[in-house]
C-alpha cells in the first residue's frame, strides 16, 4: 500500500521544483528590478543636489554628505528588521509599508533644515524605507532560483544602475527649474504612486524550502565552515564588505560634485554618473553569470580587483574624457561585487537563516558606503579637494582583496572551488 505521507510530499516537492526558476521565479525578479528601480532614485536626489542642497541649507559639504551616509546605515540596519518582518507579514506589505516611508521622508528632508534632512534621510527613508525593499527582495528573489541564483540576484540588483541610468539627468533638470526641495516632494509621490500597487499585484509567496533539508543541512554546516566556526566566517565576510564598500561610495556620493569642482558642466557631471551605472547594468549581467560559474568567493576577488584598479584611476584622470572612460570602467567592474556578498551567504548557509545572516552583512557593508560617503566629504572639507579620498579608497580595497583572499583560500584547501548551494 502506497505511503499517503510520502506520496503528499513528493507531490510537494515537484511542485516546488517546477515554480523554482519557473515562469514565476522571472517574473518575481523582474517586479523586483522594476521596484528597485523606483525606490533607489530616493538616494540619488542627495548626490545630484549635493552643491545645492549644501547651499540651501547654509551648511558645509561634509554635512550634507552625512545625510547621504545616514541613508546607508539606515538601509542596513533597517534591512535585519525588515527581512524578519517579511518572513512573518510578506514580502508584498512590507515594500508597500517602505514605500510610503521613502515618500514621507523626501517630504521631511524637504523642509529646507538639517535636522530634516537627517532623519528623513535616516530614518525614513533609509531605515523604514529602503530598508524595507532591498534586503527583503534579495532575499525574496534568492528562494526562487538554486542554479541560475547568481544570475537573478545581478539582475535585480541591477535596479540601482536603471535608476542611476534614468534619474541623474531627470533630477538635475528638475532642480535648475524647480529646486531641490520641490524636486524631492514630487519624486515622493512618483514613487508612492507607482510602487505599491506593482507590489499588491505581483509579488506572490515563494517557494517553500523542505524544511527537513533545510534542518539537516543547517546542522551540519553550523558546526563548521571553511574550517572555522560559522559566526566567524560571517564577521569576516561583514569585514570584507566593509571595506569595499568606502571606496565603492566614492564615485557614486561625490562624482558630480567632484567633476563640477573641476570645471566640467552639471550637466555633464550628472551624464558621467548615468554612463557609471549603465556600465555597471551592463557588466552585472557577466558577473552574474560569472557567479553561477565559479562562484561567490572568486567573483568577489575579480570584481574588488577591478574596483581597486578603477578607484586608483581617478586619482590621476582631471580631463573630461578620461573620467569618462574611468567612470565607465569603473561601473564595468565594481558591479558583480554586492550580489555576490549575497551570494556567498546563500551558498554557505542554510535557506532558513537568509533572512537575518543576508540583512547583517548587508548592514555593515552600507555601513561601508555611509562612512566612505561621509568620510569623502569630510576630507574633501579638510584639503579642498578629493585626492585624499581616493586614496584612502584605495587603501580600504586592498584590506578587503586581504580578506577575500583568505576566506577563498579556506574555501580552496578544503577540496572545491565552488561550494554546494545552500
Amino acid at each position: 500500500m502506497p505511503d499517503a505521507g510520502g506520496t503528499a510530499a513528493s507531490e510537494a516537492s515537484a511542485r516546488r521544483d517546477a515554480a523554482v526558476e519557473g515562469h514565476g521565479a522571472w517574473v518575481a525578479a523582474s517586479v523586483a528590478l522594476a521596484i528597485l528601480s523606483v525606490s533607489y532614485g530616493s538616494p540619488l536626489l542627495i548626490v545630484i543636489g549635493l552643491k545645492p542642497i549644501t547651499a540651501g541649507l547654509g551648511t558645509v559639504r561634509e554635512v550634507t554628505a552625512l545625510a547621504a551616509a545616514l541613508t546607508w546605515i539606515g538601509t542596513g540596519a533597517g534591512g535585519i528588521l525588515m527581512g524578519w518582518l517579511a518572513d512573518r507579514i510578506g514580502v508584498r506589505r512590507t515594500v508597500m509599508f517602505g514605500a510610503a516611508m521613502i515618500a514621507l521622508g523626501l517630504a521631511v528632508s524637504s523642509l529646507g533644515t538639517v535636522w530634516a534632512l537627517f532623519v528623513g534621510h535616516g530614518l525614513l527613508l533609509g531605515f523604514l524605507g529602503n530598508g524595507a525593499m532591498f534586503p527583503p527582495l534579495l532575499i525574496y528573489v534568492s528562494r526562487w532560483f538554486e542554479r541560475r541564483r547568481g544570475t537573478a540576484l545581478a539582475l535585480i540588483s541591477s535596479g540601482q544602475y536603471i535608476a542611476g541610468m534614468i534619474w541623474p539627468s531627470v533630477f538635475e533638470y528638475a532642480m535648475g527649474r524647480f529646486g531641490w526641495q520641490a524636486t524631492m516632494v514630487a519624486y515622493g509621490l512618483f514613487l508612492l504612486a507607482a510602487i505599491p500597487p506593482i507590489a499588491a499585484l505581483f509579488l506572490h509567496p515563494a517557494p517553500e524550502h523542505p524544511h527537513a533539508a533545510t534542518a539537516v543541512g543547517g546542522a551540519a554546516r553550523r558546526e563548521r565552515m571553511l574550517g572555522l566556526p560559522p559566526n566567524t566566517v560571517l564577521a569576516l565576510l561583514s569585514i570584507a564588505g566593509f571595506c569595499c564598500c568606502v571606496p565603492m561610495a566614492l564615485p557614486q556620493s561625490h562624482l558630480v560634485a567632484f567633476c563640477s569642482d573641476i570645471g566640467i558642466a552639471p550637466a555633464t557631471s550628472a551624464l558621467m554618473l548615468s554612463v557609471l551605472q549603465a556600465c555597471a547594468f551592463c557588466s552585472r549581467q557577466f558577473w552574474g553569470w560569472l557567479a553561477d560559474r565559479v562562484g561567490g568567493l572568486i567573483t568577489l576577488m575579480l570584481g574588488s580587483a577591478c574596483q581597486a584598479l578603477a578607484i586608483a584611476a581617478f586619482l590621476v584622470t582631471q580631463s573630461e574624457a578620461g573620467l569618462f572612460a574611468v567612470a565607465g570602467a569603473y561601473g564595468l567592474g565594481f558591479s558583480g561585487i554586492v550580489p555576490a556578498y549575497v551570494l556567498v551567504v546563500r551558498e554557505l548557509f542554510p535557506s532558513s537563516e537568509a533572512a537575518w545572516r543576508v540583512p547583517t552583512v548587508l548592514f555593515v557593508s552600507m555601513g561601508g558606503m555611509a562612512f566612505g560617503s561621509w568620510f569623502a566629504g569630510a576630507l574633501y572639507d579638510h584639503f579642498g579637494y578629493y585626492a585624499p579620498a581616493f586614496a584612502v579608497g584605495v587603501a580600504f580595497n586592498l584590506a578587503n582583496l586581504a580578506v577575500i583572499g583568505f576566506l577563498l583560500a579556506r574555501q580552496g584547501l578544503r577540496g572545491g572551488m565552488r561550494p554546494a548551494l545552500a
